[in-house]
């Protein structure tokens, strides 16, 4: 699947992605709320898992491409948005979940792009994939992503703030927070204010009764962030 926003496109992942996903997971500032940047290795096998659980589900974590950079300027790769089943478990929450996700290199930060291919994201997840709640996490001092999760409308619930288990105990940043957004109720109410275009890789707009994905039951999924 394909969403496309005013600026941005989230698409599959292709080949000439590989190389401006490992620069920007490479940088530290990127990846200052993680334990560690990424080597080149490491960056392309996330990319591989993408692809991998995007043909087993039919939703995944998608390349943001800036569609719209200027007039002399042609579409640039600006990070990660989109989808997947959380590899692990958080306590207290439904499972099996699914947890939304973004990074952005610095050059497209604090312009919203994060907050509008989210919001695409969630629009797809409620009115595709008829996802019941959408839940948000990162660690406790990412007041960036908290402020996006803010303006998604989203609620912070601090009874289900967690040690992340894929962190080392005594970390930092081991700590998580969770927010939390219900599906709305009627049709009515799942009007966006920017709606995200919907196509098929046929680049055909996409109805509403896609499937949900392989294997995959979303009236028992939550999402969250990924972290």
């Amino acid at each position: 699947m394909i969403l496309r926003t005013p600026r941005l496109t989230l698409r599959p992942w292709q080949p000439e992605d590989f190389e401006p996903y490992a620069l920007m997971n490479a940088d530290p500032a990127v990846r200052r709320f993680f334990p560690a940047v990424l080597t080149r290795e490491e960056s392309d096998a996330e990319i591989v898992t993408f692809q991998s659980r995007f043909a087993r589900e039919g939703f995944g974590m998608l390349a943001a491409i800036l569609s719209r950079p200027g007039p002399d300027q042609a579409p640039a790769f600006a990070g990660i948005i989109g989808l997947q089943t959380m590899p692990y478990a958080v306590p207290g929450l439904p499972q099996p979940a699914v947890e939304i996700g973004w990074r952005l290199p610095q050059k497209f930060w604090r312009q919203g792009l994060a907050t509008e291919g989210a919001t695409a994201v969630i629009e797809y997840a409620f009115n595709h994939l008829h996802f019941p709640s959408v839940v948000a996490v990162t660690t406790v001092s990412n007041t960036p992503s908290r402020r996006v999760m803010e303006r998604l409308g989203m609620t912070y619930l601090p009874a289900l703030d967690f040690d992340h288990p894929r962190i080392a105990p005594g970390h930092p940043f081991r700590r998580h927070v969770l927010y939390q957004l219900l599906a709305p109720k009627t049709s009515a109410d799942r009007c966006f204010s920017h709606p995200a275009l919907i196509l098929t890789e046929n680049g055909k707009p996409a109805t509403a009764s896609h499937p949900a994905g392989v294997g995959f039951h979303p009236h028992h999924a939550t999402m969250s962030k990924a972290s």
